[in-house]
């Protein structure tokens, strides 16, 4: 959308002093030109245009964007990225819209999507040679987003607040199919205390997984500020809120449970502080073989009943159970946990349960209390490799492959510096 296409010159007030233009995208004082895109007065603005500011005979000294109204008040999912420490404040941040200026700072272009719906008032400050300042305003409007067609978080994994392991994978649910993903993850910035390259896979299109190259450094914090309002998930759609989620990333726990010993192995921070005995899967059929691979702890829970009906096999059957387990551990979505198994009289001698590895009730309750969701689960020498889509597999991918499965094929460095690609649409 082009700029207003006004002259309007105002007094001298001399060197370092303000001319000030408020009814007009575009002015000129002493030698400086200053124009703002999307032009003063315009409405229906497609949020997920640019914000400009250029300067013709000066340099950008600061650009101010105000927005008031929109659709965020129409977000129906609250979901679990809002923060729980930031407050008021920590929305206010996410929902600020920054700008990045060229090397002469001559154009500065907006970080971000304008929020639908939107009163906006963008005030942009120039400066000439001598220091004469020229001051300029645009105000507009943006379009509002359409009931059915307003992008949401659906959930999100972890919740603001959490504390996880260092294997954790940041996982976005969309209420909307997303068909611009390229535009979808850079508007989703990460940002750790020490910085690791990442990337967004897609699984479906409304799950969104980040994971970093190689699993996060223990104990720091991390932050994930979703600039959605805005942007264009897929033709007329867009997002309508933005979220920030901040958690931390506790201590290293790697457990590796080796099949054909019947052990798991605990280490924390490097060291080997816990080995248990126990029984894997007994392998006579597919559903009954323990998954190898680097699993992730997902969910916990003191008490669980397991039904082998969730898995296909009819609780009245040779084959089937329907038993109250404690102490479960989740770490696949094709019904694997770490239980207690009292029942199990050859725990560290042979694999006999239908999947889960068995542990003795002090086992059980141990690992159960000192699992954090995002710790590395690896299961080694069994048949069945874990799919990297079964539960939380993202391991399963080499590097290069999670950087093929990105819609932007780049890594993204978790530094605060923004994101690898462009989050606005086309030209109007």
């Amino acid at each position: 959308m082009a700029g207003l296409t006004l002259a309007l010159t105002t007094a001298c007030t001399g060197s370092g002093g303000t001319d000030t233009n408020t009814t007009g995208a575009e002015a000129s004082g002493g030698e400086v030109k200053v124009e703002i895109s999307p032009e003063d007065g315009a409405t229906k603005v497609r949020p997920n245009l640019p914000v400009t500011v250029t300067a013709d005979g000066g340099t950008i000294t600061d650009v101010q964007v105000e927005q008031s109204g929109g659709n965020e008040a129409d977000a129906q999912n609250p979901a679990d990225g809002e923060s729980t420490d930031g407050g008021d404040e920590g929305q206010a941040e996410v929902d600020k819209v920054t700008g990045t200026l060229n090397k002469d700072k001559t154009e500065w272009v907006s970080d971000w999507n304008l929020i639908p719906g939107s009163n906006v008032t963008v005030t942009a400050v120039a400066e000439d040679k001598s220091g004469e300042e020229t001051e300029v305003v645009s105000e507009f409007s943006t379009l509002e987003a359409t009931p059915g067609k307003r992008l949401e978080l659906k959930s999100n994994f972890p919740s603001s607040g959490q504390e996880v392991g260092v294997g954790m994978p940041i996982v976005v649910n969309f209420d909307l199919p997303v068909e611009n993903k390229e535009q979808v993850e850079n508007s989703i910035e990460v940002t750790s205390d020490e910085p690791v390259e990442g990337a967004w896979n897609w699984f479906g299109d409304k799950e969104a997984v980040f994971r970093p190259k190689d699993y996060w450094k223990p104990n720091q914090k991390v932050s994930v500020d979703m600039h959605l309002a805005g942007t264009e998930a897929s033709e007329g759609a867009y997002g309508v809120k933005n979220y920030r989620l901040d958690f931390t990333v506790g201590r290293k726990q790697v457990s590796t449970i080796e099949n054909d010993d019947y052990t798991m192995t605990v280490e924390r921070d490097g060291k080997k502080i816990k080995t248990f005995p126990i029984s894997m899967g007994k392998a006579t059929t597919e559903k009954y073989t323990t998954t190898s691979g680097t699993h992730v702890v997902m969910e916990k829970y003191d008490r669980l009943v397991m039904d082998s009906s969730t898995v296909g096999v009819p609780v009245d059957s040779p084959e089937g159970y329907k038993l109250d387990v404690d102490y479960a551990v989740r770490f696949s979505d094709s019904g694997e946990f770490t239980h207690a198994a009292p029942w199990n009289g050859q725990l560290g001698e042979a694999n006999l349960s239908h999947g889960c590895p068995n542990m003795s009730v002090a086992g059980a309750k141990w690992y159960y209390e000192n699992s954090l969701m995002g710790d590395i689960l690896q299961v080694n020498g069994t048949d069945r490799e874990l799919a990297v889509d079964n539960g939380w597999g993202f391991w399963q991918r080499s590097w290069d492959e999670w950087l093929d499965n990105s819609a932007t094929g780049k890594a993204d460095t978790t530094d605060g510096k923004g994101t690898p690609g462009n989050v606005h649409g086309g030209a109007a």
